[in-house]
């Protein structure tokens, strides 16, 4: 359908510039000068205006009525407590923008943007910026010299995508972007690619919290560090880069590192810590493998997450810190949650944003730049020019790329791989001998102790297991009781022992060693099943 002729304009009394004095004709007024000009045919003009400013409206809208009959203009009351302040500029704005009836189809907009106070512009601005007000930006102004009282005015589109130059711009922007989160790294994997595009779209405008996933060295941490100096880059944090390895905390210490404590908090406690939440304001905190924070830990994390604010141990007083959250874990959270092993409303909380990264096995296309990139590494680390002989380079990428090759520590078996070739090259030259010899360590680390041979090999993995089994028994129960148990009670105790003394309470430890028959009974009363099994061999959880 065809537009209607003239413009509708969306613009503020200038309670100054507007108002009317007795030679008003013969100086520049924004609202009426650009009803005045020829070429510039106004239709309708929606006015904010004051209650307080009712006299001088009138005025203007009889001016405008008399030079532009044509002009529909419609008088909109806006009050504020403070016109400066920001968010209630914005808010009142934004639902007049919502209940603007506007034909888009029919009409054109302009956004008048030369009167009101500067935060009503800025306002303005971005409200036409978001499309929420679907036109263009139309800015007046008096003429050169202040000679013609019509003055003079200007359309500005807003369409960024019709400026070849400012395109080109953030289509460099993004491309930059993406490489710094690749680590410079030219990927030619179609799904690592469009994963990292997803990032560099979110990073650099969200606050809330981003969970990486990804089995173990697929470059979690990396990523985690990049997109902090993605956001540093661009100027949205001030703060630092805080890591760390949440399977590395248990129990107080685990309270303690992260949210902090006051002198005397606890034994050993001679001087207050900050914590590792506070050291990050401002900036980016990465918990990798969040799925080891006991549940104590992840409750006081939600809190602070959602509150900004925690209690340090063994103070009366909370504390404040703001910063955004990155999350790494190779386990699957969701079913952490089935297992009680995590807390459901934090992984709703963490959750927002989830990027999952293939392993190596998934992403063949990407150990040849990926070789390259840990080969530049492992040279200047070592201060000396190294590379493949051209023999050595091709065994080593097809060996890579066999579908043998389980490269179960991903990139970090890479990284390994490459370090200790780059170590040992004579002269700065890898050669098919050392190639050779780096490749039977791999498929010796890989074969290791999870896969089994012939059955004699297995006799003997069997065997080594009883003795370990006994071993761990022993200190626990003596050689007389031991002696006493038969071979099935025998390794049944063994197993609940190393999975108490793994998990950080009894509790944890029975859910995961009832997590099956737990679901069939009325009450899932697990540490107290727990507890009695200990008790028939002598044993409780604290001595575990």
């Amino acid at each position: 359908m065809a537009k209607t002729s003239g413009f509708t304009v969306v613009s503020f009394l200038g309670t100054q510039l507007d108002r009317g004095l007795r030679d008003r004709w013969d100086h520049w007024r924004p609202n009426v000068a650009m009803c005045q000009h020829e070429d510039l045919l106004v239709s309708r003009l929606v006015l904010f205006v004051e209650r307080r400013f009712e006299k001088l409206y009138e005025q203007v809208a009889a001016d405008i009525a008399s030079i532009s009959p044509e002009t529909r203009v419609e008088r909109r009351e806006l009050s504020f407590r403070n016109p400066w302040d920001f968010e209630e500029m914005f808010a009142k704005l934004f639902e007049e923008a919502r209940a603007l009836a506007f034909d888009p189809e029919r009409e054109e907009l302009l956004v008048h943007m030369t009167t009101g106070t500067h935060v009503a512009q800025i306002c303005l601005f971005l409200l036409t910026e978001s499309r929420h007000l679907p036109g263009k930006l139309l800015q007046t102004g008096p003429s050169p010299g202040g000679r013609d009282p019509k003055g003079i005015w200007q359309i500005i589109d807003l369409d960024r995508s019709r400026f070849d130059r400012i395109a080109q711009r953030f289509a460099v922007e993004h491309e930059e972007g993406e490489s710094l989160l690749k680590s410079g790294i030219a990927t030619r994997n179609a799904r690592f690619n469009a994963l990292i595009a997803q990032v560099e779209r979110v990073a650099p405008r969200s606050s809330a919290p981003i969970l990486l996933m990804g089995p173990t060295g697929a470059g979690k941490s990396q990523l985690a560090r990049k997109i902090y100096e993605l956001k540093k880059q661009r100027h949205q944090i001030s703060g630092p880069f805080v890591e760390i390895n949440c399977a590395t905390l248990r129990g107080a210490t685990a309270h303690s590192a992260l949210f902090g404590h006051v002198k005397g908090a606890f034994t050993g406690a001679l001087a207050e810590r900050s914590g590792l939440l506070r050291t990050a304001h401002g900036g980016v905190l990465f918990l990798d493998e969040i799925g080891e924070l006991g549940l104590d830990e992840q409750a006081m994390l939600l809190r602070a997450l959602e509150e900004k604010r925690f209690l340090p141990l063994g103070s009366d007083r909370e504390v404040e810190s703001e910063f955004q959250l990155l999350a790494g874990t190779n386990r699957e959270l969701a079913s952490a949650v089935d297992a009680g092993a995590f807390r459901e409303d934090l992984l709703a909380r963490i959750n927002l944003w989830t990027f999952r990264l293939p392993g190596l096995r998934e992403r063949l296309e990407d150990l040849e730049p990926n070789l390259d990139y840990e080969l530049e590494r492992a040279s200047a680390q070592l201060g000396r020019r190294v590379h493949f002989s051209a023999e050595a380079r091709r065994r080593y990428l097809a060996f890579a790329a066999e579908p043998a090759s389980s490269w179960r520590g991903n990139f970090r078996d890479l990284n390994g791989s490459i370090t200790r070739l780059a170590t040992l090259a004579v002269g700065g030259r890898i050669t098919e001998e050392d190639v050779r010899e780096e490749l039977a360590r791999l498929e010796a680390d890989w074969r290791g102790p999870t896969t089994r041979g012939t059955g004699d090999r297995e006799e003997d993995s069997t065997s080594e297991r009883a003795e370990r089994d006994d071993e761990l028994l022993l200190e626990l129960l003596g050689a007389e009781r031991l002696d006493s148990l038969d071979r099935f009670d025998r390794l049944q105790l063994a197993e609940v022992v190393r999975i108490c003394r793994r998990t950080r309470s009894l509790s944890a430890a029975g859910r995961e060693l009832f997590h099956v028959s737990r679901g069939k009974r009325a009450t899932a009363n697990d540490a107290d099943r727990l507890r009695k099994y200990l008790v028939r061999f002598g044993l409780s959880f604290a001595e575990l």
